[in-house]
């Protein structure tokens, strides 16, 4: 799950106006031979919506308006495709979509020409119509002639990107893949070429990217005394084409994690002058970048000297969001007395509801938060693609597959190798998450906490009384944790030699 940073809208279901019996639309969509001359294969789609936004850039999680989708095979530029609200063939969002009046809203199409982006409208190279609004005329023509641009990382004095072709991830995806960091220098680092620096990766939540570090340099705050630590801050990329890869080996991402410390952070070494020791270098993280950060941490653990870890994705699959994966006849979308399951909440409102949301991800296809965990933890089909936990008509959950799942389960893991996996994780394990989580997050984080203290662990799991995934950080946590890392830095600064 991600770090929101705007105000959350309190709106629950979608935008619509019910009509009984409307008719069925047309919306015609062609390629435009200038932006894409070969025959395409793959997904087409159609956005709505009564904002002044494009609709492309939906679907907001919170907001959701109605889309279209439909899959094509060798579609020939100039030549039409029509997406009927009528055809069976194409996926709609909402499931009442047949009943929704859409005159008024603007429709625009898009044509997933880049399918190693996880974003759709806004995915680089993907192909858009311009937006049109719809009136009485139930058939529209949506051309798609115009593409996405790559978005261009800036460098400032003090942040700076890095970009690293991965050998073993090109070796896995038989294709190029890079690596992708924004490296922040602390101020004085152009004056002090003797010092080395202690570095601070943090992986950013779902939908995060490197380029969320722009925001840092706003707020370096000058140290205030002699015991304070200056670090050098690196932003690392999560994201992947089927969504947030986790910095996790995994059987259809491929080794996100060695690269991460084979290849990557030796680079950032290499450019920059860092502390390359142990406890030179730590790990931070919120949502799904607090499940990474843990991870990490638990696989590579003579590589970092901590781990501060906030509001983490489920750390225990007997609570993935309240659902046991592992309990018989358990399900996605409705609980044992069969009502709805919920997804996430608000001031004790449910905002959005499992059913809901993995049906949005459907219409919309690879690379969304909830597909994202199956890529990881799903072994590989004989079609290629991950395999799926639950049936997206149903819920019912695959027992086979819910048992591959045991491989990434953070706190089973733990508890089933703390032996030998004590010594390298002491005083490295801290984990902060509120006890009224949005998602439904508390609940596997309070199962860890149990198993750590069964086990005499010193991890530091700290529940925060009416604390959410929005408002977790609110009272300063971000400056909490790095005075804890730099204490904690300052206690081995001097304990092994420099690389």
């Amino acid at each position: 799950m991600f770090r929101l940073t705007l105000t959350l809208l309190f709106f629950i279901g979608v935008q619509q106006n019910l009509v009984q019996g409307a008719e069925p639309r047309l919306f015609h969509v062609r390629i435009g031979k200038e932006i894409f001359s070969e025959n395409y294969t793959g997904r087409v789609y159609v956005f709505l919506s009564r904002g002044a936004k494009e609709p492309r850039t939906g679907p907001n999680w919170f907001t959701p308006e109605p889309f279209l989708s439909l899959d094509v095979e060798d579609w020939q530029p100039g030549t039409v495709v029509e997406l009927s609200t009528a055809d069976p063939a194409v996926r709609k969002f909402p499931k009442g979509f047949d009943q929704l009046n859409l005159t008024g809203m603007v429709a625009q199409s898009v044509v997933r020409f880049n399918p190693h982006d996880r974003h759709v409208g806004t995915g680089s190279g993907n192909g858009y119509s311009k937006p049109v609004r719809l009136g009485p005329n139930l058939t529209v023509s949506l051309p798609v002639l115009q593409v996405v641009s790559k978005p261009k990382a800036r460098e400032s004095q003090r942040t700076k990107i890095v970009t690293l072709q991965s050998k073993l991830l090109s070796e896995f995806h038989h294709r190029p893949v890079e690596l992708k960091a924004a490296v922040t220098l602390p101020v004085g680092y152009e004056a002090n070429l003797d010092n080395r620096y202690p570095v601070i990766y943090e992986i950013p939540g779902f939908g995060g990217t490197h380029l969320d570090a722009r925001g840092w340099q706003r707020h370096q705050r000058p140290r205030m005394n002699t015991k304070s630590v200056d670090f050098i801050k690196v932003m690392l990329d999560p994201s992947c084409p089927l969504g947030h890869h986790v910095f996790a080996n995994s059987a259809n991402n491929g080794p996100y994690g060695d690269a991460l410390v084979q290849e990557l952070i030796p680079e950032i070494d290499r450019q920059f002058r860092t502390d390359a020791r142990e406890y030179g270098r730590f790990l931070t993280g919120h949502s799904s970048g607090g499940w990474s950060s843990l991870w990490v941490q638990m696989n590579s653990a003579k590589t970092f000297g901590g781990t501060w870890s906030t509001a983490p994705d489920p750390v225990d699959l007997r609570d993935f969001q309240r659902i046991n994966v592992y309990k018989p006849g358990e399900k996605m979308f409705v609980d044992n007395q069969g009502q709805r399951r919920p997804l996430a909440r608000m001031n004790g409102r449910v905002m959005l509801w499992y059913d809901d949301f993995s049906h949005m991800e459907d219409v919309l296809g690879y690379g969304g938060q909830l597909y994202s965990f199956e890529a990881v933890f799903s072994p590989r089909g004989k079609d290629g693609l991950p395999l799926l936990l639950w049936n997206r008509e149903t819920g019912e959950i695959d027992a086979e597959v819910a048992e591959t799942w045991k491989k990434y389960d953070i706190n089973l893991i733990l508890q089933n190798h703390w032996q030998e996996l004590e010594p390298d994780l002491k005083g490295k394990l801290h984990v902060f998450m509120g006890d009224q989580d949005t998602f439904y997050l508390e609940g596997a984080t309070m199962l860890l906490k149990v198993t750590m203290a069964k086990l005499g662990s010193d991890a530091k799991i700290v529940i925060l009384p009416g604390k959410n995934h929005m408002n977790l950080f609110a009272g300063g946590l971000d400056q909490k944790i790095e005075e804890e890392i730099a204490v904690q830095y300052l206690e081995h600064q001097n304990s092994k030699p420099s690389n």
